[in-house]
């Protein structure tokens, strides 16, 4: 069993847990045929609808509920509030006071809450302590659940009130002044230039995880899962943007800084569609043809073309 399609096969044939843990190491069996449909690795109905029976026969066979409802208990010395989001591979509680209790549906995606909470710890360790509010801060990572059911869980700091998604904007806003569009770039650069400097790749630079303050200006990078260290290829993609992603990394090269550039670039450009000036439009095109591998030189070079082109900074509220 190596492909995809073979592990559909084999889930959607299974009738009872047995047909699939039936064997001497149950555990790796998951864990190889949720790898092989996970959603972020293998996009389509199909893959989801088989993902989903796995997870199910997996439940069934642990005595376990992936997706059990953890408001009103207590995880860790952590109290869990109610469910405000599910995500394909997380659920994110409320966590007073202020912080997010993120938890895999299963035990097969713990490692992507490792791989999160080593980000976020190298961050806060290496980087400048005056750009971490650009980042969420882990609070605590621990284990909740046993046995196979085990599944690994990080408290997160929350975002404040008032801030959304470049994906809410897009749909509330289609196309953005390239000066409201610029404030973003340049913060969403600093975010990503402080975790290089930290040694961390995000991996993950899309709309849904980068959120700003309309109002103060304010933007915060989040979910660290598929972020990978510096020159390690990443392990785990998002399916429905894969042909975001540049060739080399799609084939197991190491990902650089080139990568979360290219993706931020993309990001602010999608914000502002058509309505892009020239000299705009060009800077554009040559940070995603040969984006360079410094996130602050090429701040330097975007704050340069905004003087050029817009004067001294001005305040603009991006009214939603």
């Amino acid at each position: 069993m190596t492909t995809p399609a073979e592990a559909i096969a084999l889930v959607s044939a299974a009738r009872v847990p047995g047909d699939l843990f039936g064997g001497p190491t149950p555990r790796r069996t998951y864990r190889r045929l949720a790898r092989l449909l996970h959603p972020d690795l293998t996009p389509g109905a199909e893959a989801a609808g088989a993902f989903a029976r796995l997870a199910s026969l997996w439940a069934e066979h642990t005595g376990h509920t992936p997706t059990d409802d953890l408001a009103g208990t207590v995880v860790g010395t952590h109290h869990v509030g109610r469910l405000l989001h599910e995500g394909a591979t997380a659920l994110l509680y409320d966590c007073a006071p202020g912080a997010l209790l993120k938890i895999p549906r299963g035990p097969a995606d713990n490692d992507l809450m490792r791989r999160e909470a080593q980000a976020l710890r190298t961050i806060e360790r290496e980087g400048d302590p005056t750009l971490l509010p650009y980042v969420p801060r882990l609070v605590d990572s621990l284990r909740h659940g046993s046995g196979d059911a085990r599944r690994r869980a990080n408290v997160i700091s929350r975002v404040p009130d008032g801030f959304v998604s470049l994906a809410e904007i897009a749909r509330r806003r289609p196309v953005l002044d390239p000066r409201d569009a610029a404030w973003i770039w340049r913060r969403l650069l600093v975010a990503i230039g402080a975790a290089h400097r930290a040694g961390v790749v995000h991996g993950a630079v899309f709309g849904h995880h980068v959120l700003v303050h309309p109002i103060d200006h304010g933007l915060v990078l989040v979910d660290w899962s598929q972020s990978v260290p510096l020159g390690s290829p990443l392990t785990v993609l998002v399916a429905r943007h894969r042909d975001a992603y540049p060739p080399e990394v799609l084939t197991g090269a190491p990902a650089t800084e080139t990568l979360d550039i290219r993706l931020a670039t993309r990001c602010v450009a999608a914000l502002m569609g058509d309505r892009v000036p020239g000299a705009i439009g060009r800077f554009v095109r040559g940070s995603l043809v040969a984006p360079p591998r410094d996130a602050w030189r090429l701040l330097g070079e975007l704050d340069e073309l905004l003087d050029d082109l817009y004067g001294p900074r001005t305040y603009r509220p991006l009214n939603l």
